[in-house]
């Protein structure tokens, strides 16, 4: 009996756990009927949520039972980690045989992330179009717009009519699955421009495809940032766009689809970047992310010792006045919180190219004044508590004076970090946290216990 839409989901949309169980108890009895029951016609996205679920022996027995219903787009689902282990796993022909039935660019992210000699047994027994193809686009750089090219797309000559390109259509057994505009080319297939299918569908049979062609205004190069297509697509609202080489030939296309993939890759990559995580997935083992993580903490040992130095200056101070030690951590975060904020809005905004030298020193202004606005409203708040707990009103000012001066620096500096790191050409969202609260430390610290022992006439 089929499970129902409402038995695999909840109401989240995900696996309901007890559809995974299921699969599970069928995994374990072996019973290839019943897993291709249950899992055999899931859309990609689900089954490459049902393989995470899985434990690792179980994500490969699914694949064996499913057989020919196996859906090798699910692989383009997983985590990079899983999808290697179920690829080293299978047979090479077997992968052959899946990944000659993907378009290209999902083939593309299937092998990209696989060793050469890999990489070279698989494509060594495709079909020699498809392997020229997939070669060709891995030669491409990572992280560029030939590694996304659909190489399947419909192009047509310019003296066409309309009606010919609708029989072309009708008559073709080799269409792409899903497409949205009829490109023009010239002999050379270079490209002159295309026609949305709606165009084509409304126009009369008669016309000559050259009467209605769209000149091509967004042109990809193969060798294009993916963010920057990322950013082309979202600025002109675009749901496909053509993809040309070198010589301006046409190679293929790139469509919406793709381009949320690379939207979400580039939040999480930037997330997880700030925070010095670097590019983990969830499945990766324990030593696979202690390795990764421990690069900036070995980095934030050093720039903590900075701050600590800066203590260490006022020794003096602190063991005559045992409430600075009690206050400075409150300095600290607070400052380190400021900064974090600018930092977060300033990498954004380097990102997604809204800060620059046309209005760097505007921004710039604009966050310095945000944090000692920020650090005045906190620093008095501050100074008011400080100043009941230790029944004087002085070290309340000290202090409130300290977190007003640390906010106007976390604001200054929360933004000229990621720019200067930017200009310097390291990637903002990985180095930017490390020094933003090195630096709102260092100045927290030095401000509160230095105007403590300027206020009080302590020694230093």
């Amino acid at each position: 009996m089929n499970s129902s839409p409402e038995q695999i989901r909840t109401a989240e949309g995900r696996l309901a756990s007890g559809f995974v169980r299921e699969v599970e108890q069928a995994i374990s009895a072996k019973n290839k009927e019943r897993v291709i029951e249950l899992a055999g016609s899931l859309h990609e996205a689900d089954l490459g949520e049902l393989i995470e679920y899985l434990h690792s022996n179980d994500r490969i027995a699914l694949v064996s039972l499913l057989g020919d219903a196996f859906d090798f787009t699910a692989l383009t689902e997983v985590d990079e980690p899983i999808r290697n282990r179920l690829i080293e796993a299978m047979p090479d022909q077997e992968i052959a045989d899946g990944i000659s039935e993907l378009e290209s660019d999902d083939a593309v992210q299937i092998l990209e992330d696989l060793d050469q000699q890999e990489q070279e047994k698989i494509l060594s027994q495709l079909p020699s179009v498809d392997r020229v193809q997939l070669r060709r686009a891995l030669e491409y750089p990572e992280d560029t717009a030939g590694r996304l090219v659909q190489t399947d797309f419909v192009a047509v000559p310019p003296f066409w009519s309309v009606g010919q390109v609708i029989d072309h259509l009708r008559a073709s057994e080799d269409l792409p699955e899903r497409f949205y505009a009829i490109y023009i080319v010239d002999p050379g297939f270079r490209l002159l421009g295309s026609i949305p299918l709606d165009r084509i569908l409304t126009t009369p049979r008669s016309t000559k495809v050259s009467q209605i062609v769209e000149e091509a205004r967004h042109l990809v190069r193969v060798t294009d940032d993916q963010e920057e297509v990322a950013r082309l697509f979202e600025r002109y609202n675009l749901v496909s766009v053509a993809v040309a080489d070198d010589s301006d030939r046409l190679v293929g296309i790139i469509s919406i689809d793709d381009i949320v993939d690379v939207i979400q890759e580039e939040v999480e990559e930037d997330m997880l970047a700030m925070a010095g995580v670097g590019d983990e997935e969830i499945s990766d083992s324990v030593f696979e992310i202690a390795k990764l993580r421990i690069g900036w903490l070995v980095v934030n040992v050093f720039t903590a010792l900075l701050a600590a130095s800066v203590i260490s200056l006022f020794e003096d101070t602190i063991e005559l006045m045992v409430a600075l030690a009690v206050l400075m951590p409150i300095v600290a975060s607070v400052g380190g919180n400021l900064g974090t904020q600018t930092m977060t809005v300033s990498v954004r905004a380097i990102a997604t190219q809204d800060l620059g030298r046309r209005n760097l020193l505007r921004v710039l202004r604009r966050e310095t004044l945000v944090g000692g606005v920020n650090g005045l409203a906190v620093g008095l708040l501050v100074g008011i508590i400080a100043s009941a707990w230790f029944q004087d009103h002085n070290i309340g000012l000290v202090i409130g004076a300290a977190v007003f001066v640390n906010g106007v620096c976390a604001g200054l500096f929360g933004l000229l970090i990621p720019y200067t790191l930017e200009r310097l050409r390291v990637d903002p969202a990985i180095a930017s946290s490390v020094f933003v609260t090195t630096v709102t430390d260092v100045v927290g610290f030095f401000s509160f216990l230095g105007l403590a022992a300027w206020w009080f006439q302590l020694p230093m």
